[in-house]
């Protein structure tokens, strides 16, 4: 037993959660919360009867006393001077000092909540301002999540799939970005927000997958396909289902590694798929970039593209950075046959597969992007489409660990001469270095190219300080991540790699040590950044 400060009994608190609707839905616990409790309290909005007391009505008692909870508002305008936000809070401080008067008093009360009293329930502002206070029990309820899956008997996620929660509050391009993102989904809080949830959903790509269910478990309720549904029809009490992309796999299909197939320049082509029976105008090859290196890079909108494809072709070094999910299939080949990778995702698509070709870094900076586009505009790919998704380059994850020495105008060169000529490189490292350009420098060097880094640090030094700070960024995002800040004079072109990428500054490119001291060096790392004014005159 619990006492107050002048040694009285203090009542109990219970957050009852009803489950979704159903009356036969109530846990046992929830029914003998309510039985116990001296006060029963529920909210409901203005004119309109309580689903929470609705629901728990036979096991309302004729001595129990009610506490109906009114919302001075839900959706409509207000003229309080804090506005909505500022009417609600007050209602909710004026209704917990309700429900406190009666525990002071020694009485049980029990707040009931549709669903689980803490998700998205009104019980949590109680819980916020009493549970502190006074011995407090939550018991758990069937959320509408759990119900509506179960109405739409379909898997809500399975093994390693991820399941996002949504307000359908949220802005349109947030809604978006998540909803593309993840493996599945339900937005609640239809109602008013339906129209903004639908757009959402459209341009995520995945309208065709969402279900719509409509007061689940309770009369009245209504399932059925998404896009079909007629918006001025929507109450408040109905979700948005995306569930498992997993559900409609054949059993046996396999988990991690099943659906290897081998890629251009490799064995025989994978036999044609199951699927390819599709209508031609779905298929579509999608080319992203994967970033640096590993999922903490991808993009919300690259994300929903890799979940989505059927097919996955690219260097079998980023390919091993997408997460394997059953019923796709993987085509892996090395980094030296770019044509025909491209001309191979493309045959897949005219065959109605949807294709992601994986790019590290960004698709469009020397990766995926122009091979696939070059090979598309052939007539026979012509009506093939081809979308591309932006990755964060390795010269803006380079430039980020170290400040900003892409602060100013800057020029993106790659020092690989397997596609371009020596001459045209040397040409280009001069032009921007007497414009004073920070330089990029990706493919610095390989097994087979090894003289090319201490010739770019030969012309640099024509235009350049020997003190002017170079980024030498190794692997970044990866295991074998390191950066360093050197003097151009101190560049080794021995600790340069195809893994490294050279960030040289400009004559305005200032480098600082400050902060904690490095465990390596045993001084403060540097900081760099190019400053955005440029000395005039």
């Amino acid at each position: 037993m619990s006492t107050g400060v002048g040694g009285e009994r203090l009542g109990k608190l219970y957050g009852v959660g009803l489950g979704p609707g159903d009356p036969a839905l109530m846990t046992v616990r929830a029914v003998e919360a309510i039985a116990e409790a001296d006060v029963v309290a529920y909210h409901s909005a203005r004119h309109t009867r309580s689903i929470a007391r609705s629901i728990a009505a036979r096991h309302l008692r004729p001595d129990h006393i009610e506490e109906p909870l009114v919302y001075p508002v839900t959706t409509e305008g207000t003229d309080h001077p804090g506005g909505y936000r500022g009417a609600l809070d007050e209602f909710y401080e004026k209704a917990a000092a309700r429900l406190a008067t009666h525990l002071d008093a020694g009485r049980t009360v029990a707040v009931l909540a549709e669903g689980d009293p803490l998700f998205y329930g009104s019980y949590m502002h109680m819980h916020k301002r009493l549970a502190h206070r006074y011995p407090t029990e939550v018991i758990p309820g069937v959320t509408s999540v759990s119900a509506a899956a179960a109405r739409l008997g379909t898997p809500l996620v399975e093994a390693e799939e991820v399941l996002t929660v949504l307000p359908g509050t949220l802005p349109e391009e947030e809604l978006t970005a998540r909803l593309a993102a993840t493996d599945a989904a339900v937005v609640m809080k239809l109602g008013r927000t339906f129209h903004t949830v639908r757009t959402a959903l459209d341009k995520a790509g995945r309208l065709d997958e969402a279900h719509y269910v409509e007061r689940a478990t309770m009369p009245g309720e209504r399932t059925g396909d998404l896009a079909d549904v007629d918006p001025d029809s929507v109450p408040y009490f109905s979700v948005a289902v995306l569930p498992s992309r997993r559900a409609g796999v054949p059993v046996g299909s396999g988990e991690a590694g099943s659906g290897e197939a081998v890629g251009p320049g490799g064995t025989p082509e994978p036999e044609e798929p199951q699927a390819a029976g599709e209508s031609c105008d779905r298929g579509e090859v999608v080319v992203v970039g994967t970033g640096p290196a590993g999922p903490l890079w991808l993009t919300p909108q690259t994300r929903g593209a890799l979940a989505a494809a059927q097919d996955l072709v690219g260097y079998t070094t980023y390919l091993d950075r997408v997460p394997v999910r059953p019923g796709q299939v993987r085509h892996g080949s090395d980094n030296k046959v770019e044509a025909e990778r491209a001309e191979f995702a493309l045959d897949l698509a005219r065959r109605g597969r949807r294709v992601a070709v994986v790019s590290g870094g960004d698709p469009g900076v020397f990766a995926m992007a122009t091979a696939v586009l070059e090979a598309a505009g052939q007539d026979r790919y012509r009506e093939v489409p081809v979308r591309v998704l932006p990755g964060v380059t390795a010269a803006n994850a380079a430039a980020a660990r170290v400040g900003a020495p892409l602060g100013h105008d800057y020029a993106t060169l790659s020092l690989s001469d397997r596609l371009k000529p020596w001459e045209v490189i040397a040409e280009r490292l001069r032009a921007a270095a007497a414009a004073d350009l920070v330089l990029a420098l990706y493919n610095p060097a390989s097994r087979s190219r090894t003289w090319q880094v201490a010739k770019a640090r030969e012309l640099l030094l024509e235009h350049r300080a020997p003190d002017t700070p170079v980024v030498v960024a190794r692997d970044v995002g990866g295991p074998g991540e390191r950066v360093r800040v050197v003097r151009l004079a101190d560049l080794d072109p021995a600790e340069v790699d195809m893994r490294t990428l050279l960030i040289v500054g400009s004559s305005q490119t200032r480098a600082v040590r400050r902060g904690p001291a490095d465990e390596r060096s045993g001084e403060p790392e540097p900081v760099v950044w190019t400053p955005r004014r440029y000395p005039t005159g």
